[in-house]
């Protein structure tokens, strides 16, 4: 019937037709319940078979193509890891890996390289964890030469540039100066270094001197020592013929034949049970951040399937316990969470972590305690048992949705020595994990006699105190200040850094005119980041004492200092203060007094500094006091271009010198240019200089 003749049918039908009762309707179909959905069992995972052999240098080699796009990437591992890291150098493995890449090669800097790869679409990285360091490469099948060509040449022949090696400490630096901000990580952190122990690789901590210790030789040393042919994994994957690529690797590594001696295990974890509680006060939050745990196992053990399934009950999910009593039922806590976290080659840990409102802080870590307790005197039950296994078991299919993740795993069941089908095995032994097992390894292995506490918030706002649960320790936040090391000279450094002093020396007028120099006044004008503008007055009297006033747009600032204590006067916006010098202000200008180029160019008659050699036109004066700073001459003329040290605070910085003028028969600089972490920070340039004035000590220390 057509909507036209529909409508006619209706004007034109009697009224009393739609006076008549409609029939019942039917009763509605009952929706169904997801649970009544069925779904067919997953497809069984196959593992396609890489294709293994060893090139003539040493290096193992796994190939896998896959012609689905036109894209070749590869991963290399490389046995060595920042547990190799020595004790006073802590970092130094990560600084390593992070400059190998990004210090380019002789011939071309990590800049260069980063714009040639862009414009290619490639890309070459590198990496260092705890147990492996790893580099990678991904190319255009028709650009692949090119990329495996750049990431042959950072493997093989890094330059480790000294600019890279500052910039990346630098914002090392930063970062430790930062890592108490978030409190979030603040209890994994520090769960971490009890639980293993804070006097060794795996629970240590990187401060500020053990950043100072690190210099460019120490880089070079680590790579020799672990990036050589037989230490390497190699798999390549994507759209090649596997005989192609193996003729183009053999070629492409044939010229690199380095050998080392076997590396070393790893050392092993010797920590034991460090039971107890321990709060970190931080009284800028309003909530706790938690993390509790205990030394768990690796993925060999036995058990370790059940404890997965058993910590997955305990708290994965929304259907958790804990989530479900803590969040959902007591309202405590909007994330909460258990993991049993296993390792290839040393114990993991088991942690339950979270947080929580300061007011409910103690309660909280009192349910978690219940609930660990039921786990472990209870059977779970049969629903439990399916929806956690069915989440370990579903996981599977991603481990193999791409060729990458299927040949990285390969790879890793290689390193760690694992049989090929451990994860097959793993898979079974999952399916087969029966509540009785679950009951049991939580009776085992959840210890609560064994765990740590470990709760980062303000105990002021906390409900119940902490001591309901037991003594509580502190634990202390503060971050140690940074210290500069002492270079360290070989005597063959020391020749050669005394041979570039006297140069410069002789390059600035000679030893004996700049040491008649007694007091030198100094006038510049400062153009800051930002546009601000500085009118500064320096005035130095020797051996040690400093007096800056600065005018700024809105005030003036005058500092002074003898080298042990000092003053700081300030007249902002009308507003007069006058105070001692705080110690970070006084460890800035200590450091100034120590790199005054009057005092540091006259290194080799002062005792307590020492002089090497730190490039081939680069010499390092260190003091015992710790400060450091590293002078660059100019090539054809011996004279000081660069200074490049670590300011107090952390930040790294470059002093660039310029404009070299005649200064009563001694060379002084009218310009100077400042990077800061790598970034402008501003330019100096003098607008006179006054020598042997006769300046004294009252003059400096008069308060304004």
């Amino acid at each position: 019937m057509t909507r036209r003749f529909a409508v006619a049918w209706l004007i034109a039908a009697p009224i009393g037709a739609f006076a008549q009762s409609p029939p019942a309707p039917k009763p509605a179909a009952a929706i169904p319940s997801y649970k009544d959905l069925k779904y067919p069992p997953l497809k069984p995972v196959t593992v396609p078979e890489p294709a293994q052999f060893t090139l003539s240098n040493g290096m193992r080699v796994f190939l896998l193509e896959d012609h689905e796009l036109p894209l070749i990437d590869g991963l290399a591992l490389i046995r060595t890891g920042n547990l190799f890291d020595p004790p006073d150098k802590r970092g130094l493995s990560q600084v390593m890996a992070d400059v190998l890449r990004s210090g380019g090669t002789k011939t071309r800097t990590g800049d260069q390289i980063d714009e040639q790869l862009e414009d290619i679409a490639g890309s070459v990285e590198s990496s260092m964890d705890e147990t492996s360091a790893s580099m990678s490469f991904s190319a255009l099948k028709e650009s692949s030469g090119q990329v495996l060509a750049t990431f042959k040449d950072l493997m093989t022949a890094p330059e480790f540039r000294q600019d890279k090696i500052d910039l990346d400490i630098s914002q090392y630096h930063s970062a430790i100066a930062r890592r108490n901000d978030d409190p979030q990580g603040i209890p994994d952190r520090e769960l971490m270094s009890i639980l293993y122990g804070r006097d060794n690789s795996y629970g240590w901590q990187i401060e500020h001197e053990h950043l100072n210790h690190i210099h460019r030789e120490d880089l070079i040393q680590f790579y020799r020592r672990y990036y050589f042919p037989k230490n390497i994994i190699l798999a390549v994957y994507g759209d090649f013929s596997t005989p192609e690529m193996k003729d183009r690797l053999e070629k492409l590594f044939a010229d690199w034949r380095v050998e080392q001696a076997p590396v070393p295990a790893f050392p092993p974890v010797t920590a034991k049970p460090a039971p107890g509680v321990y709060l970190a006060e931080k009284a800028d939050v309003t909530q706790t951040f938690f993390s509790i745990g205990e030394l768990g196992g690796t993925l060999r053990d036995k058990d370790y399937p059940a404890l997965q399934v058993a910590a997955n009950i305990l708290g994965q999910g929304f259907t958790s316990r804990l989530v479900s009593e803590i969040r959902t039922k007591l309202g405590y806590a909007y994330e909460v969470y258990a993991t049993w976290s296993a390792n290839y080659d040393h114990p993991g840990t088991f942690r339950i972590g979270g947080s929580t409102k300061s007011a409910s802080t103690t309660e909280t870590l009192q349910a978690i305690n219940v609930e660990i307790e039921k786990l472990r005197t209870t059977e779970v039950t049969p629903q439990e048992l399916k929806e956690a296994k069915d989440g370990v078991l579903n996981s599977f299919v991603f481990f193999f949705d791409s060729p990458s993740k299927t040949l990285s795993r390969v790879m890793r069941y290689e390193y760690f020595g694992y049989p090929k089908d451990f994860l097959f095995t793993y898979q079974k032994a999952i399916e087969g994990v029966t509540r009785e097992d679950v009951l049991r390894v939580a009776k085992e292995h959840f210890r609560p006699e064994e765990l740590t506490f470990v709760a980062v918030g303000n105990p002021k706002a906390f409900g119940k105190p902490l001591t309901v649960l037991g003594t509580v320790h502190p634990i202390d936040l503060t971050i140690p200040e940074p210290k500069t090391a002492a270079a360290k000279s070989s005597p063959e450094s020391a020749a050669r850094g005394h041979e570039l002093l006297k140069r410069a020396q002789a390059a600035l007028g000679g030893a004996e005119k700049l040491a008649s120099v007694k007091d030198s006044t100094q006038w510049l004008e400062m153009a800051a980041q930002g546009g601000m503008k500085i009118k500064q007055n320096n005035r130095y009297l020797a051996p040690g004492y400093f007096r800056q006033d600065q005018e700024l747009p809105f005030g003036k600032i005058s500092a002074y200092t003898d080298g042990k204590m000092g003053w700081l006067a300030m007249d902002v916006s009308g507003k007069k203060q006058f105070q001692p010098m705080p110690p970070p202000v006084l460890k800035q200008a200590q450091g100034e007094l120590f790199r005054n180029l009057l005092h540091v160019m006259l290194a080799d008659r002062d005792p307590s500094l020492e002089v090497r050699a730190a490039g081939d036109q680069a010499m390092e004066i260190s003091a015992k006091d710790g400060e450091s700073v590293t002078i660059e001459l100019d090539p054809s003329t011996g004279i000081p271009s660069k200074e490049t040290y670590q300011q107090a605070g952390g930040a790294s910085i470059e002093e660039t010198f310029s404009d070299w003028r005649d200064v009563e028969g001694l060379k002084m600089p009218f310009k100077m240019t400042l990077l800061q972490n790598g970034k402008p920070a501003g330019e100096l340039t003098v607008t006179k200089y006054e020598l042997n004035t006769g300046l004294k000590v009252e003059d400096l220390s008069q308060k304004p």
